[in-house]
């Protein structure tokens, strides 16, 4: 049996992506293997920063070096933005853009059926001679994006445990520092209809935890005929189907809606995690205005303040936010770090500013770049706030009992009589005794050691109430 390898690098969404690809070939026959037995290697490529970009490239060179005769399919943003560059690398078979994924488990499996390379010329296969099955190029992508979308790959309980099913491809936003319009296309929906159907046949199918997820998860439904909301959808999912928990992804703070806010009062803690990621970037509104973003920063502390108030001091908070964007002074980095002082966060994702090539960035960082080291030091001072706001996050729920649902456990972990869960308010926690993926539990929360928890189990799996 020939077997395939995905790694995926990047958001939720692209995880989503390399999910469906890997299901998709699980259904046609092929198995999946380590990196260095499989027959193709699927990279799954992130591209908003050059540092994720060097990632790709290395670990493509990574596979070559431990698996030669592999053949490596490079898709996602990546190969969207540099196609021609990423076909260039030594080992690529073929470059599949977004604007093609859709067709990624097509592409392997003519891959192994004629173990044989499909070149590494730079020419851009056009769609006509793709659908005809053209295989004298190795790259698919075009602007189009008519086949962004893996739809028929049932999202199930597996190797993850909580899935990622992405509803919503794209982005209009614009912001000046975001290659994702070029390499995602404008922003476009599931289908209503298929999105239940896949809620439906995971709960089917076992599974008890769904994240939801979009490259701009808060426009879902826009684009629709019937002009529907991310609030609705996810009213429908709790009236209407039996799902345990559902997640929601990062959404825009603009995009948090008093609907979607009032949904997790009435079901947070029960079908809703109490989880809200809303990418910051900037505290500062002069900063936020070069960045063309669609908020100030009282409008973000508005809507953290709604959520804290529809949820308690449960609510796991979370936010994305950028250091050294091109003119940011001292005074606007201040400006930044008081506001996440004031915040109550239970993580960061920090990140330098990373020019990307075809943006309106590109441009302001050549014009007004920040040093290197100021750009080190405000990161150095962002991390040392955000550990030290995550350790008091998960201090304060010792004792506490929350609900959870049980993870696949390494192997370490297992050697010591230990299981890892996940809280529905994003707590990481190793658990006493070896249980299996996938139950529902409480746990009570007995200790904590550093930002890692320890707990123990109040209830198992089949105990624990479902509240419609």
């Amino acid at each position: 049996m020939a077997g395939f390898y995905v790694e995926n690098f990047g958001c939720r969404a692209a995880r989503a992506d390399g999910e469906a690809v890997g299901a998709r070939l699980s259904a046609a026959g092929l198995a999946d293997v380590p990196l260095a037995d499989a027959d193709v290697v699927v990279v799954n490529t992130c591209s908003v920063t050059a540092e994720a970009d060097r990632d790709a490239r290395a670990f493509v060179r990574k596979t070559i070096r431990l698996n030669p005769k592999a053949k490596v399919v490079v898709t996602g943003c990546y190969a969207q933005r540099a196609p021609a560059e990423v076909a260039a690398l030594t080992g690529v078979a073929a470059v599949v853009g977004n604007s093609h994924k859709g067709l990624v488990p097509e592409i392997v499996q003519g891959l192994v059926a004629r173990r044989a390379d499909l070149g590494t010329s730079s020419a851009i296969v056009p769609a006509a001679d793709l659908l005809a099955k053209s295989t004298q190029a190795g790259i698919w992508a075009d602007d189009r994006f008519a086949h962004s979308y893996i739809e028929d790959a049932q999202v199930l309980p597996g190797t993850q445990t909580r899935p990622n099913l992405k509803i919503q491809e794209g982005c209009g936003n614009r912001c000046t520092f975001c290659v994702i319009p070029t390499t995602r296309g404008a922003s476009r929906s599931l289908d209503e209809a298929k999105v239940m159907a896949q809620v439906r046949g995971f709960v089917a199918a076992g599974g008890k935890e769904l994240v939801v997820s979009g490259i701009n998860l808060g426009r879902w439904g826009r684009d629709l005929p019937a002009q529907t909301s991310l609030a609705g959808l996810v009213q429908r999912i709790a009236r209407e189907t039996s799902l345990a928990r559902l997640r929601l992804s990062s959404i825009e703070p603009m995009d948090w809606t008093d609907e979607l806010i009032e949904l997790l009062r009435e079901f947070g803690g029960r079908r809703l995690a109490r989880h809200a990621h809303l990418p910051l970037q900037s505290g500062s509104d002069g900063v936020l205005r070069r960045m063309h973003r669609r908020y100030r920063p009282w409008h973000y502390e508005q809507k953290v303040a709604a959520l804290v108030e529809a949820v308690g001091a449960e609510l796991a908070l979370g936010a994305d936010v950028m250091v050294g964007f091109p003119g940011e002074t001292d005074a606007e980095f201040g400006e930044t770090y008081e506001l996440i002082s004031r915040l109550p966060f239970a993580y960061l994702h920090l990140f330098p500013f990373s020019a990307r090539p075809g943006t309106r960035g590109w441009e302001l960082h050549r014009d007004s770049p920040v040093a290197h080291a100021a750009v080190h030091e405000r990161m150095s001072a962002l991390q040392g706030l955000a550990a030290e706001k995550m350790r008091r996050f998960r201090a304060r729920f010792v004792g506490r009992t929350l609900p959870a649902i049980t993870l696949h456990t390494s192997a370490a972990v297992a050697a010591k009589g230990r299981s890892s869960a996940l809280t529905d308010n994003y707590l990481p926690v190793q658990v006493d005794g070896v249980l299996p993926a996938n139950e529902l539990v409480e746990v009570r929360v007995t200790g904590i050691d550093g930002t890692e928890l320890r707990g123990a189990i109040n209830l198992r799996a089949g105990d624990v109430a479902v509240a419609s």
